[in-house]
């Protein structure tokens, strides 16, 4: 395997995109960091990944604390041997009317949001520095960070923040040998949409279920995510066939968006 004895570490690893990132990640041959917010999560997924061959930790980590993400890229790079890939996968998705937008929600969404992408950025080119090479970094963005989507203002003015990230950090790190890159996933099945599912679900005074019928007239193969579909992208970032890719955020949402 072209990636084996490489390291990456995944955000948001203990569940959903995130999980299905870490085990792709793993079967490709790297050395996987699963962190997450829930430490148990996050042991699980690592625990799976060892049961099957591969080699993970899992460490506890608050996104939003810029302290907490360098311990838990230092770590990753201590114990694993390495450091060559983050994926800054960690998000959260409440949906907001305009008017409903308050100052909790916005300092919530933008300290994980957006605050973590920088952190992860920061950490992980402190990392590869550290070791004297260059890198790949890989940023969560959304289908959402392209156009607009309704009663997610907050959520989608994030993800359009980490794309203009995305760019900049791929200009500036480019002279480092470190390429930038994000990708942008749909309606994908996690806990985190089903949330989503049922908060729209609740304002139009309609069952659970509704969102999601309402989000999925848009999907050009008109079926919704798999977790995998998006861990496939990001396979793909994370190795050496996108050596020539940088600054790009990759739409892996089944055709809602065209460009």
């Amino acid at each position: 395997m072209s990636n084996h004895g490489k390291v990456a570490l995944v955000t948001g690893g203990g569940q959903g995109i995130g999980r299905a990132i870490a085990l792709r990640l793993a079967k490709d041959g790297f050395a996987v960091a699963v962190v997450d917010f829930n430490g148990e999560t996050a042991k699980k997924v690592a625990e799976e990944i060892n049961q099957s061959g591969g080699r993970a930790i899992a460490q506890l980590a608050d996104v939003s604390d810029r302290d907490q993400v360098f311990s838990a890229v230092e770590a990753a790079k201590q114990q694993l041997g390495g450091f060559d890939v983050i994926v800054n996968n960690a998000g959260i998705a409440p949906t907001t009317l305009i008017e409903d937008i308050t100052p909790e929600i916005v300092d919530k969404v933008y300290n994980i949001n957006v605050k973590g992408v920088i952190w992860g950025i920061q950490a992980a080119v402190s990392a590869f520095k550290s070791l004297g090479h260059g890198g790949k970094i890989i940023n969560a963005c959304s289908q959402a960070g392209h156009v607009g989507n309704p009663e997610l203002a907050i959520y989608s003015s994030s993800k359009f923040a980490v794309r203009g990230l995305t760019q900049t950090a791929a200009r500036d790190l480019a002279p480092l040998g470190i390429t930038v890159n994000g990708y942008c996933p749909g309606i994908v099945k996690t806990p985190m949409w089903e949330e989503i599912d049922r908060q729209v679900s609740k304002a139009a005074g309609k069952p659970v279920g509704y969102g999601t019928q309402e989000f999925a007239k848009n999907i050009t193969l008109k079926r919704l995510s798999e977790p995998e579909d998006v861990a496939g992208c990001v396979s793909y970032l994370a190795g050496p066939d996108s050596d020539y890719m940088t600054g790009q955020s990759l739409l892996i949402d089944g055709g809602m968006v065209f460009n």
